[in-house]
């Protein structure tokens, strides 16, 4: 042993320990405090939360988002904030301002440039040099000395300048230039003006330090591009095209149909499915059991000998002929969209390769598919745990991508709310990873929370309560709650007019002013909505006592005149010429009620957040009634008071004239037009 040497005793040793742990542990305790205490700024109530962050919010690429968040922090100090973007695949964060809205709300617009996800935050941080300005001047003009705050203010301004600090050269430039100046020795007024300048103002604050910045935690946005959230389905049958119930339509006929769709302003053509139907259990015309040799059965009875949901129905055409009415609709602006039906036949080619996908009885029969009292003997659903999981899975996210392959980017799908929600977002997810612009639409009439379940898993579109909200007070309830609620963030609402499942009851009594009213607010009121062909002639005889249609489509082979009389095809031209010249139409939120006396009409806008484009819609909800009403013109919207004039263009008939005062007069008498429409302008906007 050297001399000298100390020798530890074990409980030297032990208590040596213990010091270090105990070191270490009030070390970490002190940091978790230091960055309590630097998070200073409350961030709160951010409106593309969904679930905590659970789920993605939806947003259009290219198109401006708002979005909103409750921030505030202690004591009287001025904060800023602003929001915070990137790729969630990486690259450069960008960041826009945040503005004071209203007590403690705080609002800012981005604009997500790509069909992608984006990574968004939230970050604030007290304003010190808006703070000084805003408290020296409230002491310079009560006499009081400010020889110390001009002192602080240089101390705030060499922060900023400091090597160490990450600004830009050219603010900083700007500052040591003031600096430069103040030391000239000026007067304490000239200081004053130099540093309060709102130039000064501008510079420090994109340059100065974040005191105290406070980040919220990233929260994941898809943009998607515009079709998702801005689109016009027009919905047909392809086996019914050929003009002669005898004979079987193809691929070849719809083509044929293609000038009159675009012609009628429609950029999505959906189909039901395509695929080969099965023979077992076949369906009859209007559903019945008992079909003849030639009935062609329901196309959602998927499968048969020629294949499953990854072949074509024989007698409509082969993948060529798939192919040419792809391109041809592409050219014609119109995307092909179709139906995503997970349920087969008896006869399809699964029921043999896969039977653990299916359920079966107890006697080993296979369990079709019911929804008591109605059974579907024609179909049988699969399963999808248990021995499905994960094949059947990976199967059904490989048809999708089997038919964007063929180019198809746009899926309604049928029922997904009797599907699992895991799923369909991990098949979406999928598909989205290596398409982002496939767009799928859920069928899903059900309950509300189920509707927003879909939505937040991932689907673009929506189908939604419209069809049943007739009312002027339960239609604008529904709308407020669509276009102002949380689930504005995540679902998009396609208002479809009707469907080959659904004959909604008032139309099947309503005659041509109902339909033409339906359009008119489906159009106008939905960013997306839809029709099934036949309504553009108010096709709507029922099953009596049913929301079905009589000798429907599903069923048989149908030949269409649309040139009948009564028609209303020049309502649905248009409506989507409006949606596609009016920026004001493009989106499903900027929409405001007002008042009427009657409670038959409903009245609303649709506009620019800047009002520089502006249409008021007036439409009678009865088909019987004429209704005279008073009304108000929404003066207020373009800040003027209620006893101003405004310009107004017809924009039905094309003729100007001014409104003069806020209360107008209007008579709407439901078989000349139900409807009015007008363009309002802004003062000093109107440009022959």
């Amino acid at each position: 042993m050297n001399k000298g040497q100390r020798v530890s005793s074990p409980e030297a040793t032990v208590s040596k320990r213990s010091t270090t742990g105990e070191t270490s542990r009030t070390s970490e305790a002190l940091a978790v405090l230091n960055g309590l205490a630097a998070s200073r700024i409350a961030i709160e109530g951010v409106s593309i939360e969904i679930d905590g962050g659970r789920f993605p919010a939806k947003a259009v690429a290219g198109r401006p988002m708002v979005i909103e968040a409750d921030i505030f922090s202690d004591g009287h100090d001025g904060i800023d904030a602003a929001i915070r973007v990137r790729r969630a695949d990486g690259g450069p964060v960008s960041e826009a301002p945040l503005t004071r809205l209203v007590n403690d709300r705080w609002t800012g617009t981005v604009t997500l440039p790509e069909n992608a996800f984006y990574e968004i935050t939230i970050v604030a941080w007290r304003d010190l040099f808006g703070t000084w300005q805003h408290d020296v001047g409230k002491k310079h003009g009560a006499g009081q000395d400010i020889s110390l705050e001009l002192i602080e203010a240089r101390h705030l301004i060499e922060a900023a300048v400091a090597p160490e600090h990450d600004a830009a050269p050219e603010d900083k430039a700007v500052l040591a230039a003031l600096l430069r100046q103040d030391e000239a020795g000026h007067g304490i007024g000239e200081r004053l003006a130099a540093f309060t300048s709102k130039a000064i103002a501008a510079t420090m604050k994109r340059a100065a330090p974040r005191t105290n910045l406070t980040e919220y935690k990233p929260l994941m946005v898809f943009a998607d591009r515009e079709a998702a959230a801005f689109s016009a389905w027009y919905e047909l049958f392809p086996r019914s095209q050929s003009g002669d119930t005898r004979r079987h339509g193809t691929f070849d006929d719809v083509i044929e149909k293609l000038p009159y769709i675009r012609d009628l302003g429609f950029d999505v053509l959906y189909f039901p499915p395509i695929h080969p139907i099965g023979k077992t259990n076949r369906k009859g015309r209007n559903n019945t059991l008992t079909p003849g040799p030639d009935d062609p059965g329901s196309p959602y009875a998927i499968g048969g000998p020629e294949g499953g949901h990854d072949a074509i129905h024989p007698e409509l055409g082969d993948f060529d002929s798939f192919k040419r009415l792809v391109d041809t609709a592409r050219d014609f602006g119109l995307e092909i969209a179709l139906d995503f039906a997970i349920q087969c036949s008896p006869d399809h080619p699964w029921i043999k390769e896969h039977p653990e996908w299916f359920d079966w009885r107890p006697d080993g029969t296979i369990k079709f598919a019911e929804n008591p009292p109605k059974k579907y003997e024609d179909i049988v659903n699969v399963h999808f745990y248990r021995g499905a999981l994960p094949s059947l899975w990976y199967a059904l996210r490989d048809i999708v991508l089997f038919w964007i392959d063929q180019g198809v980017k746009i899926f309604r799908v049928d029922n997904p709310h009797t599907k699992p929600f895991p799923f369909w977002e991990w098949m979406i997810g999928e598909v989205r990873a290596r398409h982002p612009d496939a767009i799928f639409l859920a069928e899903a009439f059900t309950r509300p929370k189920v509707m927003k379940r879909l939505a937040k898993v991932g689907f673009s579109q929506s189908y939604s309560y419209f069809t049943w909200r007739n009312g002027r007070e339960e239609l604008e309830e529904y709308l407020t709650e669509l276009t102002q609620e949380e689930c504005r963030e995540y679902m998009r609402p396609n208002f479809f007019v009707n469907t080959p499942d659904i004959n909604p009851v008032p139309l099947q009594t309503s005659g041509r002013p109902g339909f033409r009213s339906r359009l008119v607010l489906a159009a106008s009121l939905g960013g997306n909505y839809g029709l099934y062909n036949g309504f553009e002639i108010c096709d709507g005889t029922p099953v009596p006592g049913k929301e079905e249609y009589l000798n429907s489509e599903k069923y048989e082979i149908r030949a269409w005149d649309m040139n009948r009389p009564g028609h209303i095809k020049d309502d649905i031209r248009l409506m989507n010429h409006l949606r596609q010249h009016h920026p004001g139409m493009r989106d499903f939120l900027n929409l405001a009620f007002y008042r009427t006396t009657s409670d038959k009409v409903l009245s609303y806008g649709k506009f620019t957040p800047d009002r520089s484009d502006f249409l008021l819609f007036h439409v009678n909800l009865d088909p019987q009634e004429t209704q005279f009403f008073e009304f108000d013109v929404p003066l207020w919207e373009f800040g003027l008071p209620d006893d101003a004039s405004i310009e107004v263009r017809d924009a039905v008939h094309g003729n100007s004239f001014t409104w003069h005062g806020k209360l107008q007069l209007l008579e709407l008498e439901p078989h000349s037009r139900p409807y009015t429409i007008w363009q309002l302008y802004a003062p000093g906007s109107r440009q022959e």
